[in-house]
């Protein structure tokens, strides 16, 4: 019986726009996001480096982009959060013991949080009992690590959680530790549809 779930919160809760992200570093000469940009997001991701050294770093491959530019390039991928999904993480929370799980960096949720008003995230925030971001913890999905760190923090039984994330890597991991998961389809089902999965 499932008593704790644990979320992602990108294409999960909020929807992400990552190709209007692609087009807009276009626009500023990138040509495509190399295996440097991607370690240096990881080191964000982590907060292994700070904002200036993550926005100064992508400026090194667009020299001619302002830092001002490239920070809201960067931000582009976040597009809207419906309401209907901050009511159902309400009910649900009523409920089950919840937790969100994710992957993002300092410069995101400043943005999310202004972008979408201190009552609006403040009521997503209070769903759950406890919010991990990477950047904070100094880890990151799939690493085995993370959802250890979780599980044993708040003392959850893997038979017992359900973890629901759009990433195979992500659900794989947390599969292989004997939670139980839910690869959610984005585009093709939403996190509301949980009730009908059958998964809780």
């Amino acid at each position: 019986m499932i008593d704790a779930i644990i979320f992602d919160f990108g294409d999960v809760f909020i929807n992400l726009n990552r190709k209007l992200t692609t087009d807009s570093f276009k626009k500023l000469g990138l040509e495509s996001w190399n295996d440097n940009l991607e370690n240096l997001n990881f080191q964000f991701e982590v907060g292994a480096i700070l904002e200036t050294a993550f926005l100064e770093g992508i400026q090194k491959e667009i020299p001619n982009a302002s830092i001002e530019n490239i920070k809201t390039a960067w931000n582009t991928i976040l597009a809207d959060f419906p309401k209907y999904r901050l009511d159902f993480v309400k009910k649900l929370s009523q409920d089950y013991r919840l937790f969100l799980l994710s992957n993002t960096d300092a410069i995101h949720i400043s943005n999310f949080e202004k972008n979408i008003g201190k009552t609006y995230y403040k009521e997503f925030y209070a769903c759950f009992e406890k919010i991990y971001f990477s950047f904070e913890l100094g880890l990151r999905k799939p690493d085995p690590a993370i959802y250890k760190h979780v599980l044993e923090e708040q003392n959850l039984k893997s038979e017992s959680t359900l973890f629901v994330d759009d990433k195979k890597e992500n659900t794989d991991a947390a599969a292989a530790l004997g939670i139980n998961v839910w690869e959610l389809q984005v585009g093709q089902e939403d996190v509301t549809d949980l009730f009908t999965k059958n998964l809780i």
